[in-house]
Protein backbone atom coordinates (compact mmCIF):
# COMPACT_ATOMS: atom_id res chain seq x y z
CA UNK A 1 0.00 0.00 0.00
CA UNK A 2 1.60 3.29 -1.26
CA UNK A 3 0.78 6.20 1.54
CA UNK A 4 1.78 9.77 2.55
CA UNK A 5 1.25 11.41 5.80
CA UNK A 6 -0.63 15.01 5.31
CA UNK A 7 -0.13 17.61 8.36
CA UNK A 8 -2.45 20.70 7.88
CA UNK A 9 -1.57 24.09 9.21
CA UNK A 10 -3.40 27.02 8.97
CA UNK A 11 -2.55 30.15 10.40
CA UNK A 12 -5.55 31.98 10.39
CA UNK A 13 -7.32 29.87 13.45
CA UNK A 14 -10.32 31.82 15.26
CA UNK A 15 -9.49 30.45 18.89
CA UNK A 16 -5.65 31.14 18.83
CA UNK A 17 -4.64 32.92 15.61
CA UNK A 18 -1.28 31.96 14.56
CA UNK A 19 -1.58 28.66 16.29
CA UNK A 20 1.02 26.53 14.22
CA UNK A 21 3.62 28.70 14.90
CA UNK A 22 3.42 29.48 18.03
CA UNK A 23 6.91 28.03 20.13
CA UNK A 24 6.29 25.45 22.89
CA UNK A 25 8.92 25.31 24.81
CA UNK A 26 11.18 26.91 22.06
CA UNK A 27 9.76 24.91 18.99
CA UNK A 28 6.93 25.89 16.91
CA UNK A 29 4.07 23.66 17.11
CA UNK A 30 4.08 22.40 13.50
CA UNK A 31 7.28 21.25 13.99
CA UNK A 32 6.88 19.31 16.87
CA UNK A 33 4.15 17.84 15.36
CA UNK A 34 5.99 17.09 12.29
CA UNK A 35 8.76 15.93 14.65
CA UNK A 36 6.23 13.06 16.42
CA UNK A 37 5.14 11.96 13.08
CA UNK A 38 8.90 11.22 12.05
CA UNK A 39 9.03 9.06 14.91
CA UNK A 40 7.16 6.54 13.54
CA UNK A 41 6.71 7.23 9.44
CA UNK A 42 9.95 8.25 7.08
CA UNK A 43 10.67 11.48 6.61
CA UNK A 44 10.04 11.48 2.38
CA UNK A 45 6.15 10.52 3.01
CA UNK A 46 5.40 13.57 5.74
CA UNK A 47 3.96 16.58 4.14
CA UNK A 48 2.85 19.46 5.30
CA UNK A 49 -0.29 21.20 3.70
CA UNK A 50 -0.63 24.97 4.34
CA UNK A 51 -1.27 28.15 2.42
CA UNK A 52 0.22 30.65 4.62
CA UNK A 53 3.89 31.86 3.77
CA UNK A 54 5.12 31.87 7.28
CA UNK A 55 4.15 28.48 7.84
CA UNK A 56 5.82 27.28 4.75
CA UNK A 57 8.99 29.23 5.54
CA UNK A 58 9.33 27.55 9.21
CA UNK A 59 8.92 24.18 7.83
CA UNK A 60 11.09 24.46 4.32
CA UNK A 61 13.99 25.54 7.25
CA UNK A 62 13.99 22.63 8.87
CA UNK A 63 14.03 20.59 6.22
CA UNK A 64 10.02 19.33 6.45
CA UNK A 65 7.83 18.94 2.64
CA UNK A 66 5.45 21.63 1.73
CA UNK A 67 2.25 21.38 -0.16
CA UNK A 68 0.67 24.29 -0.85
CA UNK A 69 -3.41 24.85 -0.68
CA UNK A 70 -6.04 26.61 -1.23
CA UNK A 71 -7.31 29.69 1.67
CA UNK A 72 -10.47 28.54 0.45
CA UNK A 73 -10.67 25.06 2.29
CA UNK A 74 -13.17 24.29 4.99
CA UNK A 75 -11.44 22.03 6.96
CA UNK A 76 -8.35 20.28 7.65
CA UNK A 77 -9.75 17.54 5.64
CA UNK A 78 -10.66 19.49 2.57
CA UNK A 79 -6.78 20.81 2.57
CA UNK A 80 -5.49 16.74 2.26
CA UNK A 81 -7.84 16.50 -0.36
CA UNK A 82 -6.07 18.92 -2.84
CA UNK A 83 -3.00 17.64 -1.54
CA UNK A 84 -4.49 13.91 -2.93
CA UNK A 85 -4.82 15.55 -6.66
CA UNK A 86 -1.04 15.97 -6.28
CA UNK A 87 -0.11 13.04 -4.28
CA UNK A 88 -1.04 9.93 -5.77
CA UNK A 89 -1.08 6.95 -3.22
CA UNK A 90 -3.78 4.77 -2.18
CA UNK A 91 -4.34 5.88 1.28
CA UNK A 92 -3.90 9.09 3.03
CA UNK A 93 -2.83 9.28 6.77
CA UNK A 94 -3.99 12.76 8.52
CA UNK A 95 -2.73 14.38 11.94
CA UNK A 96 -3.70 17.80 12.51
CA UNK A 97 -1.46 20.31 12.71
CA UNK A 98 -2.18 21.06 16.40
CA UNK A 99 -0.97 17.65 17.87
CA UNK A 100 2.44 18.51 19.40
CA UNK A 101 2.48 15.67 21.56
CA UNK A 102 1.32 12.82 19.65
CA UNK A 103 1.89 9.22 20.45
CA UNK A 104 4.37 8.04 17.48
CA UNK A 105 3.13 4.27 18.34
CA UNK A 106 -0.54 5.29 17.75
CA UNK A 107 0.45 6.31 14.07
CA UNK A 108 1.94 3.22 13.77
CA UNK A 109 -1.06 1.49 14.99
CA UNK A 110 -3.12 3.43 12.50
CA UNK A 111 -1.19 2.79 9.74
CA UNK A 112 -1.31 -1.27 9.91
CA UNK A 113 -4.91 -0.51 10.70
CA UNK A 114 -5.40 1.02 7.31
CA UNK A 115 -3.28 -1.53 5.41
CA UNK A 116 -5.44 -4.29 6.53
CA UNK A 117 -8.47 -2.12 5.93
CA UNK A 118 -7.80 -0.99 2.27
CA UNK A 119 -10.87 1.58 1.31
CA UNK A 120 -12.07 2.31 4.83
CA UNK A 121 -12.40 6.04 6.38
CA UNK A 122 -10.07 5.52 10.23
CA UNK A 123 -10.30 8.11 12.94
CA UNK A 124 -8.73 7.30 16.09
CA UNK A 125 -10.00 7.12 19.89
CA UNK A 126 -9.31 6.90 23.31
CA UNK A 127 -10.96 6.66 26.82
CA UNK A 128 -11.86 9.94 28.54
CA UNK A 129 -9.96 9.85 31.57
CA UNK A 130 -12.85 12.34 34.16
CA UNK A 131 -15.99 14.70 34.56
CA UNK A 132 -13.68 17.77 33.46
CA UNK A 133 -12.88 16.31 29.82
CA UNK A 134 -16.36 14.74 29.67
CA UNK A 135 -17.93 17.81 30.22
CA UNK A 136 -15.57 19.94 27.85
CA UNK A 137 -16.81 20.96 24.60
CA UNK A 138 -13.73 21.36 23.25
CA UNK A 139 -13.54 17.58 23.27
CA UNK A 140 -15.33 15.39 20.39
CA UNK A 141 -17.46 12.34 22.19
CA UNK A 142 -17.39 9.16 20.09
CA UNK A 143 -20.36 6.84 20.15
CA UNK A 144 -19.38 4.13 18.08
CA UNK A 145 -21.38 -0.11 17.31
CA UNK A 146 -19.24 -3.15 19.31
CA UNK A 147 -17.73 -3.41 16.01
CA UNK A 148 -16.15 0.15 16.21
CA UNK A 149 -18.19 1.79 13.24
CA UNK A 150 -19.04 5.09 14.53
CA UNK A 151 -22.82 5.91 15.21
CA UNK A 152 -21.92 9.84 16.39
CA UNK A 153 -19.34 12.33 17.31
CA UNK A 154 -21.01 15.43 19.73
CA UNK A 155 -19.17 18.14 21.84
CA UNK A 156 -21.88 17.02 24.39
CA UNK A 157 -21.58 15.24 26.61
CA UNK A 158 -22.54 11.14 25.85
CA UNK A 159 -23.16 8.50 26.62
CA UNK A 160 -25.27 10.58 30.01
CA UNK A 161 -27.26 9.16 32.54
CA UNK A 162 -30.77 10.42 33.69
CA UNK A 163 -29.01 12.40 36.59
CA UNK A 164 -26.59 13.18 34.57
CA UNK A 165 -23.55 11.15 35.45
CA UNK A 166 -20.63 10.35 33.88
CA UNK A 167 -19.25 6.57 34.16
CA UNK A 168 -17.84 5.89 30.83
CA UNK A 169 -17.30 7.48 27.20
CA UNK A 170 -14.73 7.78 24.56
CA UNK A 171 -12.77 10.96 22.40
CA UNK A 172 -11.90 11.71 19.30
CA UNK A 173 -7.96 11.44 18.84
CA UNK A 174 -7.44 13.85 15.61
CA UNK A 175 -5.48 11.10 13.24
CA UNK A 176 -7.03 9.69 10.44
CA UNK A 177 -6.77 7.84 7.16
CA UNK A 178 -8.57 8.14 4.26
CA UNK A 179 -8.85 6.12 1.13
CA UNK A 180 -8.83 8.67 -2.37
CA UNK A 181 -12.68 7.86 -2.96
CA UNK A 182 -13.69 8.78 0.10
CA UNK A 183 -11.61 11.79 0.21
CA UNK A 184 -12.73 13.03 -3.50
CA UNK A 185 -16.48 12.79 -2.19
CA UNK A 186 -15.70 14.45 0.78
CA UNK A 187 -14.02 17.44 -0.99
CA UNK A 188 -17.23 17.55 -3.67
CA UNK A 189 -19.13 19.26 -1.13
CA UNK A 190 -19.78 23.23 -1.61
CA UNK A 191 -20.33 23.81 2.26
CA UNK A 192 -20.23 21.68 5.39
CA UNK A 193 -23.20 19.34 5.79
CA UNK A 194 -25.78 20.22 8.48
CA UNK A 195 -24.04 18.00 11.45
CA UNK A 196 -21.03 18.85 10.70
CA UNK A 197 -21.77 22.26 10.74
CA UNK A 198 -23.52 22.29 13.73
CA UNK A 199 -20.94 20.82 15.68
CA UNK A 200 -18.15 21.89 14.13
CA UNK A 201 -16.65 18.09 13.84
CA UNK A 202 -15.69 17.25 10.54
CA UNK A 203 -15.74 13.55 10.79
CA UNK A 204 -19.26 14.01 10.60
CA UNK A 205 -19.60 14.59 6.90
CA UNK A 206 -18.60 10.88 6.09
CA UNK A 207 -21.02 9.92 7.94
CA UNK A 208 -24.02 12.29 6.67
CA UNK A 209 -22.55 11.31 2.89
CA UNK A 210 -23.01 7.62 3.51
CA UNK A 211 -19.79 6.72 4.15
CA UNK A 212 -18.71 4.13 7.52
CA UNK A 213 -16.41 5.28 9.64
CA UNK A 214 -14.06 2.68 11.88
CA UNK A 215 -12.92 4.01 15.06
CA UNK A 216 -9.42 3.05 16.29
CA UNK A 217 -8.42 2.73 19.59
CA UNK A 218 -5.34 4.29 20.61
CA UNK A 219 -3.53 5.30 23.52
CA UNK A 220 -4.98 8.50 25.58
CA UNK A 221 -0.95 10.44 25.77
CA UNK A 222 -2.18 12.95 22.81
CA UNK A 223 -3.15 16.00 23.41
CA UNK A 224 -4.48 18.46 21.03
CA UNK A 225 -4.70 22.36 21.35
CA UNK A 226 -7.77 24.08 20.99
CA UNK A 227 -7.74 26.65 23.91
CA UNK A 228 -4.89 28.75 25.58
CA UNK A 229 -5.26 26.39 27.80
CA UNK A 230 -4.24 23.71 26.45
CA UNK A 231 -0.99 25.31 25.67
CA UNK A 232 -0.09 25.37 28.96
CA UNK A 233 -1.27 21.92 29.99
CA UNK A 234 1.03 21.25 26.77
CA UNK A 235 3.81 22.64 27.65
CA UNK A 236 3.43 21.24 31.15
CA UNK A 237 3.32 17.42 29.34
CA UNK A 238 6.65 18.70 27.06
CA UNK A 239 8.34 19.26 30.20
CA UNK A 240 7.23 16.12 32.28
CA UNK A 241 7.89 13.74 29.00
CA UNK A 242 11.08 15.18 28.06
CA UNK A 243 9.94 15.40 24.45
Amino acid sequence: MEYALVIPARYGSTRIPGKPLIELCGVPMIVRTYQRCALALDADRIYVATDDDRIEEVCCSEGIQVIRTSSKCLTGTDRVAECAQELDVDTYLNVQGDEPVFEPADLSLLLDQARSRPGEVLNGYCSVRDRGEFHNRSVPKVVHRPDGRLLYMTRSAVPIGKSGEFSMAFRQVCAYAFPKAALAEFSSAEDKTPLESIEDIEILRFLEMGWDVRMIEMSDRSHSVDTWEDLAQVERIIRERGL
